[in-house]
């Protein structure tokens, strides 16, 4: 069989894959490694994220370019997002070869349209529905300054979004996000193909955990919009106690907390006291008020929790409603973690959670599609 080589291009440096985009592509990079092929890589770097070593065990080639920030960028018509990831070098990298181009996310299209691109084989990877994503942060956050960011960013992406008929296949993240991009685009090959994450086998315990667990990045807006609702009306009046923890807890959200006995917030913990979070919570408790995308850490909790207690949105075209619980108001959250407090997390949803786990969120499957999408052949 050929070599298979395949270009990506990367709105972040994906290592260590802390949050959910770079999850998604720091997992698809060693899965396609895995399979034989020959990633060649290409990231945006900005301060606070440093080049990693660790790529270089998945890679055939590795190229780092500035993310170019600053307000030059944010006056564009083209959105913030897309024209800070703006390189003359990574568009003469990617004419070196004919080989396939994957855009992860809308930030990286800023050469999908490109003239020079126009009869290559170019993959754009869903990752949100960027525009509603906005609109939602718009709708959550508290500073108005960024509000207004928030919703000039949303009317540049959604006016950006034609951009994306340059795509020779598109891959969405969700089966709701498929749908949407169909309708958009129905000249177009789409198909849905899950975010690649951590997890190979759900290591789940049976038995009782003491406490409900919210994770996330809380800086966020839309996060943090989702803890102060969780603390506001849903834990307000429980003895069950409550700990979230995530990246970056915003003050207001520590100083919220200081006001219930049964809340604590855990800032910045590592991947292993994570995982402990999660693996000894009694209950994963996710909210979410859009329902755009997949939210790996759902996944995470599924994979690695006891009970999972979310909203609809947060479930968006997942196809993981029959291993979850469901609530969406304060008083069906309140009534839901009542009774789960009390019973015992046994085998027989583990083998649940196995099977339907393994038949739509297996990363090798995953890259075994993902290959034949873009290479025409199985392996």
């Amino acid at each position: 069989m050929r070599d298979q080589y395949l270009h990506i291009v990367s709105f972040d440096i994906p290592y260590p894959p802390n949050y959910g985009g770079v999850i998604d592509v720091f997992y698809k990079l060693k899965s396609l490694h895995k399979k034989g092929v020959k990633v060649i890589l290409h990231a945006f770097e900005y301060p606070g994220r440093d080049r990693s070593e660790k790529l270089k065990d998945y890679c055939h080639r590795i190229h780092y370019y500035p993310r170019l920030l600053g307000l030059r960028y944010a006056l564009y018509r083209k959105p913030y997002i897309v024209a800070s990831r703006k390189s003359n070098e990574l568009l003469e990298n990617l004419l070196k070869d004919n080989y396939p181009v994957l855009f992860e996310g809308m930030h990286s299209c800023f050469y999908l349209d490109h003239p020079k691109l126009t009869n290559r084989f170019k993959i754009y990877r869903e990752s949100n529905i960027e525009h509603l994503y906005y609109i939602n942060l718009f709708k959550v956050d508290k500073n108005l300054a960024k509000r207004m960011y928030y919703l000039g960013a949303s009317i540049k992406l959604m006016m950006y979004q034609k951009t994306l008929k340059n795509a020779s296949l598109m891959l969405a993240v969700s089966q709701e996000d498929t749908e949407y991009l169909r309708k958009y685009f129905p000249g177009n090959q789409i198909e849905y193909l899950p975010s690649f994450h951590a997890n190979d086998s759900v290591n789940s315990e049976t038995g009782k955990g003491k406490y409900a667990l919210y994770n996330g990045n809380i800086e966020v807006p839309e996060n943090a919009h989702a803890v102060e609702y969780l603390m506001r009306e849903v834990f307000d009046d429980l003895k069950i106690p409550l700990i979230i923890a995530g990246m970056n807890p915003p003050e207001h959200v520590i100083n919220l907390a200081k006001h219930y006995d049964n809340v604590e917030v855990i800032p910045n913990p590592d991947d292993e006291k994570m995982f402990d979070l999660i693996k000894n919570a009694h209950i994963n408790i996710l909210v979410t008020f859009q329902a755009t995308g997949l939210k790996l850490k759902l996944l995470n909790t599924l994979y690695n929790g006891k009970f999972c207690l979310v909203n609809n949105k947060m479930l968006n075209g997942t196809g993981l409603e029959d291993l979850c619980v469901k609530a969406n108001s304060s008083s069906e959250f309140k009534s839901n973690l009542k009774i789960l407090i009390k019973k015992d997390f046994t085998n027989p949803e583990i083998k649940k959670r196995e099977k339907i786990l393994s038949q739509r969120y297996s990363n090798d499957t995953n890259a075994e599609k993902l290959i034949s999408l873009v290479f025409g052949e199985k392996i």
